[in-house]
């Protein structure tokens, strides 16, 4: 998620807002270089074989699409108009976590494959399970640009997710699995904590929970 970097942004000018239909093409070329070498993603969609980058391309399009037309949070760092950052949430309504909708799955299944669109679904559910609460949001992707990295772009990320926690009063908080350690201690510096071990497939990770008590006390 978090990597080199090459331009120092104007910390000051930086705004976090919600995506616009504009602004989806932009997040999903953050996001595929972001997760591009994830181990989890390379498994879901099987880096070893031919195509791989074109499946997880069309996956995270998918994604965003369903993510956009559910009217889910997804969150831009923005720089006057230039997109730096994204986050993208599912909120406390489970339903869209769990079944997505017939039309993401039919296209998933056309672009991503059949075990990819299983694996994403199934990844979903067990994370959901570890968590201890019922209503949460669910971190799905975050990401900065590959150029302005380093910055505390990502904590800045953060902390607009706090934001739609504490607007969502049905939130108990924010989970997100992760299977990176330095993913781990930078979700720990905000005080996320571990709560449950996970292993997919051939991937071991961990859900990590940020309770609602922190983010009002923290905000």
């Amino acid at each position: 998620m978090l990597g080199n970097t090459t331009i120092v942004p104007e910390v000051a000018r930086l705004k976090a807002v919600h995506l616009g239909v504009d602004d989806l093409k932009v997040a999903a070329s953050i996001l595929f270089n972001a997760y591009v070498d994830d181990p989890l993603f390379a498994d879901i969609f099987q880096a070893e074989k031919e195509g791989y980058e074109s499946r997880l391309r069309s996956a995270i399009r998918e994604e965003l699409n369903a993510f956009w037309v559910a009217e889910q949070p997804m969150i831009g760092l923005f720089q006057e108009r230039r997109l730096l950052a994204v986050a993208c949430l599912t909120g406390p309504d489970a339903a869209f976590g769990a079944g997505r909708y017939w039309h993401w799955r039919l296209r998933m299944l056309l672009t991503a494959g059949l075990f990819g669109t299983k694996q994403m679904l199934e990844k979903e559910e067990k994370v959901r399970n570890l968590v201890p609460a019922e209503n949460f949001h669910m971190l799905s992707f975050i990401a900065v640009h590959p150029d302005y990295q380093k910055h505390g772009l990502g904590h800045m990320l953060l902390g607009a997710i706090d934001s739609v926690v504490i607007e969502d009063e049905s939130s108990e908080g924010v989970a997100v699995f992760v299977t990176v350690a330095k993913h781990r201690a930078f979700f720990n510096d905000d005080n996320y904590q571990v709560v449950g071990e996970l292993s997919l497939s051939h991937v071991k990770g961990e859900v990590m929970f940020r309770k609602r008590e922190d983010v009002t006390s923290a905000n």
